[in-house]
């Protein structure tokens, strides 16, 4: 790959969306499709990009070149409280002839579980949840968007305000330092850590005023400092960890009466035609151990799929902790699998060093596969059908056409096995 290719893919990336489509538009005249092996899929239908927050600084766009490259046969978009790049990668996925759906990442409150943690850990009653299969960013019901943004906001601007008044003399500016590193006015505590460590290297060039002013702060040996002082992921993960998560400064206690409702966000999700999606963790905390009963009011409230993040449930060092997340994990997908309840995985992709695909041909979950499949063909046929024809998988149409939860299962799975993205 010669200078000038590579440098033209940086413009992907650029915060002007025209750039970026026509850059890949550009990058597409010069490029030579790889074989494929069909005979197994790579897919990730859970990639935040860099409207949230993505690991690698990646826009829809980015994400979808880096997928062809990769020869991927689905990919799915899914941002953290906005859609603003759900048309976006859509284009670029049929541009691509990638099989894309899109969709977006929120917290909730479960009444029913309000003494119980969930997904989100330390946080009872709130719970991670995602709507998959929006066709576009431009939404009925706007205001439950807009207030899903504004909470989470509001907290980065508390926190911004508690870490300034521990750090002080080194503070950072919310319009001028951390809205800069988003493209639409959505930062998240990865951001933060960005703009801290950054302003730090400016305030303290000499190496030894800034290893002892973060020793200080954070309670670490100038030891342990120096170790990781070459490494801005590495140090950045450590400052979130000691000041913005539970235990430190600038943490921010979750208040069930600011979010929204499980029901809520499930009736935004049904009127913009998209499919509300139960975010599994691992089966751990009080209220996934009682996974048949949360399902059940996930299920009444509106939930017609789950989403699992493979790579937590089995690529895990202690081998006890491991065999019981595998344990888990076989008992919810068998508990999906019971339901009709598509499965999209991912990998996230929101923070330095994730995987860009899981390993699906590993022993642990090579036997998953096909259901995993299954997920992605169902929500490329949700994504065509909704957007062609307004007949997606939780459409009126669905509802009243199929007699059962298999016989929806079925059909749009082999619709999405057998539809090719075309121009």
């Amino acid at each position: 790959m010669d200078f000038n290719y590579v440098n033209e893919e940086t413009l992907l990336n650029h915060f002007d969306v025209s750039v970026r489509n026509d850059t890949i538009r550009s990058l597409l005249e010069k490029y030579q499709q790889k074989s494929t092996d069909i005979s197994f899929r790579l897919f990730n239908l859970h990639c935040h990009s860099f409207f949230s927050y993505n690991g690698y600084g990646l826009s829809p766009t980015a994400l979808v070149w880096k997928a062809l490259q990769n020869n991927f046969y689905a990919l799915g978009l899914v941002d953290f409280d906005v859609l603003d790049g759900v048309e976006e990668f859509l284009t670029s996925c049929n541009l691509c002839k990638i099989k894309g759906c899109a969709g977006f990442e929120t917290r909730i409150f479960v009444p029913q579980f309000a003494k119980h943690e969930i997904n989100s850990p330390g946080e009872p009653g709130i719970s991670y949840h995602i709507g998959m299969g929006f066709i576009t960013q431009k939404v009925k019901k706007i205001n439950v968007l807009n207030k899903l943004k504004k909470i989470a906001q509001n907290r980065i601007q508390i926190m911004i305000e508690r870490v300034n008044n521990y750090l002080s003399p080194l503070t950072i500016n919310y319009e001028k330092e951390v809205l800069p590193l988003t493209p639409a006015g959505n930062p998240t505590e990865r951001h933060l850590c960005t703009a801290y460590y950054e302003k730090s290297k400016q305030q303290f060039p000499d190496e030894k005023e800034f290893v002892h002013f973060w020793s200080e702060k954070i309670k670490i040996s100038e030891a342990d400092i120096e170790k990781i002082i070459t490494n801005p992921v590495e140090f950045q993960n450590l400052l979130r960890a000691k000041l913005m998560k539970a235990g430190g400064p600038g943490y921010v206690l979750a208040k069930v009466e600011n979010f929204p409702t499980l029901i809520e966000v499930n009736e935004f999700i049904l009127a913009n035609g998209a499919i509300p999606t139960f975010a599994w963790l691992d089966g751990t905390s009080s209220g996934e151990q009682n996974i048949e009963e949360l399902l059940n009011i996930m299920i009444a409230s509106g939930v017609y799929a789950v989403n699992i993040i493979p790579d937590r449930n089995w690529n895990i060092k202690n081998p006890e902790q491991k065999q019981i997340k595998l344990k888990n994990l076989d008992n919810f997908i068998s508990l999906a699998r019971e339901l009709f309840l598509p499965i999209f995985i991912g990998t996230e992709l929101n923070a330095p060093g994730q995987k860009f695909v899981d390993n699906l041909d590993t022993p642990e979950l090579k036997p998953y596969y096909q259901l995993f499949l299954d997920g992605a063909h169902i929500a490329y046929a949700h994504t065509i059908l909704e957007k062609t024809a307004g007949m997606g998988f939780t459409s009126y149409w669905s509802r009243n056409y199929f007699a059962s939860n298999k016989e929806r299962y079925e059909f749009f799975k082999e619709i999405g096995e057998r539809m090719t993205p075309v121009l």
